[in-house]
């Protein structure tokens, strides 16, 4: 049974770690198309933003520390507007508003982005070697590219040229329609920040199955060797049944026969029962049974030496290994013991205790089936019935002659 516990356990483990695989494989696809629809939203509302200014030609801002004028435009003379304050406005193109929104964006939630192409008029819009071959995947007609690396997200997608950009790139050449370039994306994102709390969920169930497996298993153990014992235990006598005997006979003649052993076996009567019960009563004879059963059982040193309740107040022992003298020597041995019990016995015409008869046979040999074996016990024990009872008689089978 603890066996079938064991497997219980090791299936519970296995569909646990099958559960989790699947449920962190389901949720990492999740979360990653997840992070790819932020990113796309992300990039949708710079490329919108950048569209707006680029339809008003630009946006003016008051130029200060933190927003120069931009030196890029410094041949557009609409670049500065000088206000009769003393301040100044000047000219935030598409690009210098990308730049600012993330430095805007880094301070407020770790994004970066970056602007970037194969032919940057601005040093700084170089692309990093990630984003060259993002750009160089573009131009083969890819439309996205993101990975995951460092507890980051990176992505980007192309950007197009349109009319209202000609005037700053048409001098590198490009045409309407033309990827001129694009915008990167970085998003803090570590994959693996929801394995530690799932794998402390699944190690926390993990337990409380197995306790559950082994709390119910031992239970169940305990039931089955109480049901096991049942089906082999005389419930009154407390040795062996008939049915546990016969079992046990089987596989100790088999073993006999392997190994050329002798064997013997000892019928044994309580002398006179009926009539004890009919004195004494049940509760008494059950009680007589019982002692009888564990006096006889006590006698019996050797593992391999079996007792049994073979019916009524009949008793059987095998003796694996034992010659013919031993097996004699055992069954006088249980005599004297049981009459030494001095249990009361008015109804007996052979003493006034409680006496057995014993029918003993023997086979110095393994050629002798069980079959017979048992019989000639139970011929010896009718053989001692017929000259007086309280005595045991013995039936040597002898060895065949060829």
């Amino acid at each position: 049974m603890y066996r079938q516990i064991a497997y219980f356990s090791l299936g519970w483990i296995i569909i646990v770690l099958c559960s989790f695989g699947w449920g962190y494989y389901n949720s990492r696809q999740k979360d990653d198309q997840t992070i790819l629809e932020v990113s796309r939203a992300f990039f949708g509302q710079i490329v919108l933003t950048r569209e707006w200014n680029a339809c008003h030609g630009g946006v003016y801002v008051y130029a200060d520390e933190k927003t120069p004028p931009n030196p890029y435009l410094s041949k557009d003379p609409e670049r500065d507007i000088p206000l009769q304050n003393g301040k100044m406005l000047t000219k935030i193109n598409p690009a210098y508003m990308t730049r600012q929104l993330s430095e805007l964006a880094a301070q407020y939630n770790g994004a970066q982005i970056h602007i970037t192409s194969l032919k940057p008029i601005r040093p700084a819009n170089k692309p990093t070697p990630w984003e060259r071959k993002a750009l160089e995947a573009f131009e083969t007609g890819v439309d996205e590219v993101g990975t995951f690396s460092d507890g980051k997200y990176h992505y980007m997608a192309p950007l197009f040229m349109q009319k209202n950009c000609m005037k700053c790139h048409e001098q590198q050449g490009y045409n309407i329609g033309d990827i001129r370039g694009g915008i990167s994306i970085t998003l803090p994102y570590n994959r693996y920040a929801s394995l530690s709390p799932r794998i402390t969920g699944y190690l926390a169930v993990t337990v409380a199955g197995l306790l559950f497996i082994l709390f119910f298993g031992r239970r169940l153990a305990k039931a089955y060797q109480m049901l096991e014992k049942q089906s082999i235990i005389d419930p009154l006598t407390e040795v062996p049944n008939r049915r546990f005997f016969m079992k046990r006979a089987g596989e100790e003649f088999r073993s006999a026969g392997r190994n050329h052993t002798p064997i013997a076996l000892i019928m044994i009567d309580i002398d006179y029962f009926k009539g004890f019960n009919d004195r004494y009563g049940h509760i008494e004879g059950d009680i007589t049974l019982k002692t009888v059963a564990e006096a006889m059982k006590q006698q019996l040193r050797r593992p391999p030496d079996c007792i049994a309740r073979y019916g009524g107040e009949e008793f059987i022992i095998m003796l694996p290994n034992t010659m013919p003298e031993g097996a004699a020597q055992v069954a006088e041995m249980l005599r004297t013991k049981i009459e030494a019990l001095q249990i009361k016995n008015e109804a007996s015409k052979c003493a006034d205790v409680v006496t057995i008869s014993l029918g003993v046979a023997a086979a110095p040999h393994d050629s002798v089936s069980f079959e017979t074996l048992l019989k000639q016990a139970d011929e010896a024990l009718y053989t001692a019935k017929q000259k007086g009872r309280n005595r045991s008689e013995n039936i040597i089978i002898q060895a065949p002659t060829n």
